[in-house]
């Protein structure tokens, strides 16, 4: 299968669509609870964090339901963490460089972070977590 044909059929999907529309909730989750946790705590680094993990809990469950239409188990519910690991790791990054860095403010980094991992995230959580190929 060439590359142009992998790419099709990984995001040319009604799986792709509603990840992205489960994402652009889970991206405005992290983004709220995010600013939510900012009136108590000033590092933004660390309510990006706790937003990030709150919003993957409900992102969970809505991609196992709605995506991929399969039972929350354990087993499933841990691999879709380990799943987003790649994905936490290059939001933090990029949380760090847009707002640390260049000084962007914290919703709009915490926004491009979210926009950036969002290929990555879908195949590790279709492939890994969801056993789909």
């Amino acid at each position: 299968m060439s590359l142009i044909e992998k790419t099709k059929h990984h995001f040319l999907t009604k799986e792709f669509f509603l990840f992205l529309v489960i994402g652009c909730i889970n991206t405005f989750n992290c983004t709220f609870m995010a600013w939510l946790c900012s009136f108590l705590i000033t590092d933004a680094n660390l309510t990006f964090n706790i937003g990030y993990i709150l919003a993957n809990l409900c992102a969970c469950w809505m991609n196992s339901r709605f995506v991929f239409h399969d039972t929350l188990s354990l087993s499933r519910f841990v691999k879709f963490f380990i799943s987003y690991i790649p994905n936490y790791i290059i939001q933090n990054i990029i949380v760090i460089i847009f707002y640390n860095w260049l000084n962007y403010p914290p919703v709009v980094s915490y926004l491009i972070a979210a926009i950036l991992g969002i290929p990555i995230t879908f195949l590790m959580v279709k492939i890994f977590a969801f056993g789909r190929k």
